[in-house]
């Protein structure tokens, strides 16, 4: 298939700035999605949605292959500050002090341009085309999705922060901890002795937890804890933490798990209180073969679009993990986007107009892999 038009160009970046404009923190997507089912109809293809919101499509190829393109409609909290989306040194910006939601908006703005072309023109391999929900709730929209409807030889998802040519291969298994400490409530002042302070409990329990850089497949972090009464005079009575664990060794996870909950237990113990321990195991890990159809295909298409494939080992999760957990293979490629989740999120109109053409390509070489 060809490079991408100038008219495709010019519109895909219409899209990309309309769909940012629309908020869609996990939870809230209905408007988004939406606006994608509208955009679909106006291409003649229908969308079945599932309960959690998911959408599917399909369109016919001129082969009997297809595969999947799969993006995700929401984003991370946005803080209610409003999502004004402008160009600055080439790139899309907020211009606001907020995120922009390039993740995942602007692999649906290429998944969306380039449905448009295909429903015109044709495609050399059939499509199916996935927009979940809550992906960034721990991919709980995939998770609740019926991958046995997917008719897709394998997949991709557009949804890593790096520059395009880096193809994901392998992925962590992730746990997220939650602890509830509870002590015993009394005067700070006059009768420190008959309190039992739940913030002293995990205090202890974070100082003695592995946390940080691990080893060069693992990581673990502390990302919240909560506690007290607003009131210096009071001994604390209640204190929680939430943590994850992540890593590319599925044994060495559920060590680190169990070092986690152990000092959970201890700090507990220390400060004389009773705790409450839940871990879950939130989505899997995986690592693909470079000489899977699905990777052949991807660099192909890459190197046909001028960009050197670079596999690479991510510490995150993405839709893909729950499909390759399901056993459909679904391969993630960076598509150039930056800083996502921050303040400073950004996306290069190179980069959003490159993957566009890499994913055209892409139809071509799964067609032929």
């Amino acid at each position: 298939m060809r490079p991408a038009s100038d008219a495709e160009r010019a519109r895909l970046n219409d899209t990309f700035a309309t769909l940012c404009r629309i908020a869609s923190p996990f939870g809230q997507e209905r408007e988004c999605s939406e606006r994608v089912q509208a955009e679909l109809r106006g291409m003649r293809i229908e969308a079945e949605e599932d309960a959690p919101g998911n959408l599917l499509a399909r369109l016919p190829g001129r082969g009997e292959r297809s595969i999947l393109l799969c993006a995700h409609l929401d984003t991370v909290d946005d803080g209610g500050v409003p999502i004004d989306p402008v160009i600055v040194d080439g790139g899309w910006e907020n211009a606001n002090d907020g995120i922009l939601g390039a993740d995942n908006k602007a692999a649906v703005a290429v998944i969306l341009e380039l449905a448009r072309r295909c429903s015109v023109e044709g495609s050399p391999v059939g499509l199916e085309l996935l927009f979940t929900t809550g992906e960034e709730n721990a991919l709980e929209g995939a998770k609740e999705f019926d991958a046995s409807k997917l008719q897709s030889d394998f997949g991709y998802v557009f949804d890593h922060a790096t520059p395009i040519g880096e193809v994901v291969t392998a992925s962590p298994t992730y746990f997220r901890l939650a602890a509830e400490f509870h002590g015993r409530a009394a005067h700070a002042g006059i009768r420190p002795e008959a309190g039992r302070s739940a913030i002293l409990a995990a205090a202890q329990a974070i100082a003695h937890m592995p946390l940080g850089r691990i080893d060069e497949q693992t990581t673990a972090n502390v990302g919240s804890i909560q506690g007290g009464a607003g009131s210096t005079n009071i001994v604390p009575e209640r204190c929680s933490l939430l943590a994850e664990t992540r890593s590319l060794d599925p044994s060495r996870v559920e060590d680190v798990v169990s070092g986690m909950v152990d000092a959970i237990h201890d700090g507990a113990a220390y400060a004389e209180c009773d705790v409450d321990v839940v871990s879950e195991r939130l989505f899997i890990g995986y690592r693909q073969k470079p000489s899977a159809p699905a990777i052949v295909a991807a660099e192909a298409a890459l190197r046909a679009c001028g960009y050197e494939p670079k596999r690479i080992v991510t510490g995150g999760g993405s839709d893909a993990n729950v499909l390759e957990a399901g056993g459909f293979t679904c391969v993630n490629l960076a598509n150039g986007t930056e800083r996502n989740h921050e303040p400073t999120e950004r996306v290069a109109v190179a980069a959003l107009e490159g993957m566009l053409d890499v994913a055209f390509a892409l139809l071509d070489e799964a067609a032929a892999v």
